[in-house]
Formats: C-alpha cells, sequence, structure tokens
C-alpha cells in the first residue's frame, strides 16, 4: 500500500512514463533496483545506502558503478530510542494531559483529516499521519492504517527546511555565513555575474537564476540520475541578485552545494547534518538522499517520519535549542521567519486584508489567516505534507499525505480548528 502511495499520481507525465517500462526488478540482497525502458538500452540502476537513500545512477551505467557511491558510518544511540521519553526518544507519558487542552475535540478534528472532506474542503481522504505538539508535549495523533510512528514518507519541500536548518547548523560551527557569497566553482571565471549571489539570496529564492520550467521541476536531478554540479549550476542570471523571488528547487540544491564547496571535506560534509542536527534532536528516521556524486538534494528527496518533523519543529519552537544545547544560531528562528526582501508576486492579492503566503528563508509565512496567530510560519510540500509552527502558542502541527491534484488539504483551515482546541 505505501509503495503504492508513493508511486502514484506524482506528476501525469511519470504516470504515462511508467506504463511502458518493464517490471522493476529488487535486489534486496544488493539494496538495488533496475528498471528496463527498452530492449536496446541498459536498465536504470538505483542503488541505496544507510541514511543517504537512493540514488539514482548515471545512464548507462551498471551494477558495478554501485561501488562508487558515496556511504557514510554513523554511531547508533546507546539506548533504545523506543525507551526513551519524547521527544528525544518515542516513549510518550502516562500522565494525561492538561485539563486546559480539550482532547475529545482535538481528536474530533483530528479525525476529520482523515474523513473524505474536511468542513466540506476540496481535498480527499489522503491522510497518513497527524502529530500534535504543544509545551514540547506529543498531545495528539493519528496514523492510517498500515502506517506507524516509524513510516518514513517523502517530504518534498518541507526538505527545503530542513536544507536552511542544516545550513543554520554549519552557521554556528563557523563553516559558513549566510552573508557570504556562494563561491561556486562552476561561477567561479571572471565577470560571471552569478558569483555576486549569496547564500541568503539562495536561502531566499533571491537568486535571479532562470528558473524554467516552473522552478519545482528539476527532472533531470530527481528522476534522470543527473547531478546538481551539472544542472542546478548551469543556469543564467536573469534578475539581479536578491531583488525578484522565484520559487526554484535549484536554488536550495546550490545553497547545500555552497556548504560542501566551503566545507571541502566531502566525508565530513555527508555526516555533517546528521551529526550536528538531525540525531542531536532525536530524528534517527530521517534519511537524506544523494545524486550519484555526493550532493545532497534538499530540495526534495528527503525521508522521514511524522514525529521526527515534529522535533524539528519543536527545535525552532527552541530557538534552536536542544537539552540546553545550541544546535542552530541565536536568533536563527526569526531569520528563518522573516519575510525576504523580495516576496512572490501576488502574495496578498489586491487586498492587504487578503489571506496569504509569504516567504523567509526556506520557510514559507502565515499572513492574515483567520484562526491562525501571527508571527506562524511553515515548511510546505508537495502532496499535503507541512509543518506548522505557532511560536504564541508553542505548538508544531505535522501533517502527512499523498494529495492527488486537485485534491489539497486545507492545511491552514486544519490548523485554525486544532487550535481551538489547546491551551
Amino acid at each position: 500500500m505505501i509503495k503504492a502511495h508513493e508511486l502514484t499520481n506524482i506528476y501525469p507525465s511519470v504516470t504515462r512514463a511508467m506504463k511502458y517500462t518493464g517490471e522493476a526488478v529488487i535486489n534486496h540482497a544488493e539494496k538495488y533496483v533496475s528498471v528496463h525502458y527498452t530492449d536496446a538500452l541498459p536498465p536504470r540502476i538505483s542503488a541505496w545506502r544507510p541514511h543517504l537513500g537512493c540514488a539514482a545512477l548515471p545512464q548507462g551505467a551498471g551494477t558495478a558503478f554501485i561501488d562508487r557511491l558515496a556511504r557514510i558510518k554513523l554511531k547508533t544511540p546507546k539506548q533504545d530510542p523506543a525507551d526513551i521519553m519524547w521527544p528525544n526518544g518515542d516513549k510518550l507519558p502516562d500522565t494525561p494531559l492538561p485539563n486546559s487542552i480539550d482532547a475529545d475535540g482535538l481528536n474530533a478534528v483530528i479525525d476529520k483529516a482523515f474523513g473524505d472532506k474536511f468542513d466540506g474542503g476540496v481535498y480527499g481522504g489522503a491522510t497518513t499521519a497527524i502529530v500534535i505538539t504543544q509545551n514540547g508535549r506529543l498531545v495528539g495523533e493519528k496514523y492510517l492504517d498500515g502506517y506507524t510512528i516509524y513510516t518514513a514518507q517523502r517530504t518534498w519541500s518541507v526538505a527545503k527546511s530542513i536544507a536552511a536548518s542544516v545550513i543554520g547548523a554549519a552557521a554556528h560551527k563557523g563553516y559558513i555565513d549566510v552573508k557570504d557569497k556562494a563561491d561556486l566553482a562552476a561561477w567561479s571565471r571572471p565577470g560571471d555575474p552569478r558569483a555576486d549571489i549569496t547564500i541568503e539570496n539562495l536561502l531566499h529564492m533571491g537568486s535571479g537564476l532562470d528558473s524554467r520550467p516552473a522552478g519545482n521541476r528539476t527532472d533531470n536531478i530527481y528522476l534522470g540520475g543527473g547531478l546538481v554540479a551539472q544542472y542546478a549550476v548551469k543556469n543564467p542570471l536573469e534578475a539581479p541578485p536578491g531583488t525578484r523571488w522565484r520559487y526554484a528547487n535549484n536554488d536550495t540544491m546550490l545553497a547545500i552545494r555552497a556548504l560542501r564547496e566551503k566545507m571541502g571535506n566531502d566525508r565530513r560534509f555527508l555526516k555533517f547534518p546528521f551529526k550536528a542536527l538531525l540525531h542531536k534532536i532525536g530524528m534517527y528516521h530521517t534519511t537524506l538522499e544523494t545524486d550519484w556524486d555526493g550532493d545532497f538534494i534538499l530540495s526534495s528527496q528527503v525521508w522521514t517520519t511524522a514525529r521526527d518533523l515534529a522535533r524539528l519543529g519543536q527545535l525552532y519552537l527552541n530557538d534552536g535549542i536542544w537539552d540546553n544545547q545550541r544546535i542552530l544560531p541565536k536568533g536563527w528562528a526569526q531569520y528563518v521567519a522573516t519575510s525576504a526582501p523580495a516576496q512572490p508576486p501576488n502574495r496578498l492579492g489586491d487586498n492587504a486584508d487578503k489571506p496569504g503566503r509569504g516567504y523567509g528563508a526556506q520557510f514559507w509565512l502565515a499572513e492574515n489567516i483567520p484562526g491562525v496567530p501571527d508571527g506562524t510560519y511553515a515548511a510546505l510540500g508537495n502532496r499535503g505534507q507541512f509543518v506548522i509552527i505557532v511560536p504564541s502558542r508553542n505548538v508544531v502541527i505535522v501533517r502527512r499525505g499523498y494529495d492527488y491534484s486537485g485534491q489539497r488539504f486545507d492545511y491552514m483551515a486544519f490548523s485554525a480548528e486544532i487550535l481551538k482546541y489547546l491551551s
């Protein structure tokens, strides 16, 4: 069932193409999948590695190429997370919820998210997981049959907010400064105007780079086995950096590519997100995928659980501190939730009181949403992935799903309803 959900209704063009491919051959022992497209060409292969997930091999590459893929080893927790109290682990307290929380009302709203419609909304019953936390405590949770607290799903563009968190952790460690230029080797020729693009421009979706076709479609990298260093770096400059907002997967990938080049040590780079961020806050069920040359594809290719995303949201409510240890720079939460200089077109339409979405640094900003407090910001992803962070209420709302085209989950209406039943 999970496989069917993941592979169904992604993009119509992909769905059509899959009708003409051969049956996938799964080698469980060697952990790779191969698919024939035509008898005249060798099969395409994707191979899995611990922590780094699947990487699509270049066209024409055979199984011998798998040994060239980057791999890392990480320390395992000293204690089973199932025996560690939330949020560092998955054990929940036996004590009842505070009386200030209307548990019955809260659970009724959560149940609605798994129905065919929510308050007459336009989305279908494609929800797979809901996790609600307040004041650091998990106060609401439900999963679709067949899914558990350990079921990881693709985050889609929620990964961009994870990417911003990796950049924040790197800034705290002194590896990078968001005000610095990206200094990518591909842009180093004298006179290349892209040399003026900063890390901050990339985080703000304000690089000014051409991102046509649609900036959220980077199929050569996501689906074709192409490289970040091959495709994401090549687009020309269209507008002065920082003056135009345009949603672009490439901007996120380039920010992480810049971190790789600045660190100058691929082994350290590949381990860094786990050692400096994810495992520090108990996100042990999160996989960050790379291309076959070892660049993270943190614009989308992340697999994680609803609880791990709730942990990330809690880190931001803590202003980057976890267990009295600073993970992100002081003020980083405010930084990502501050409006970028350039904003999405028609951000609020023609009416300043109209609900809308602004943009910070790889996070979306909720503006004028009925029932949702000012200062709320969110990580949003395709097919209905979201992490809503509500600082004024100390609340994190996570929803995972498989929404189909034309059936979008009304995440702000849902969030407003949830907040009614929390203290």
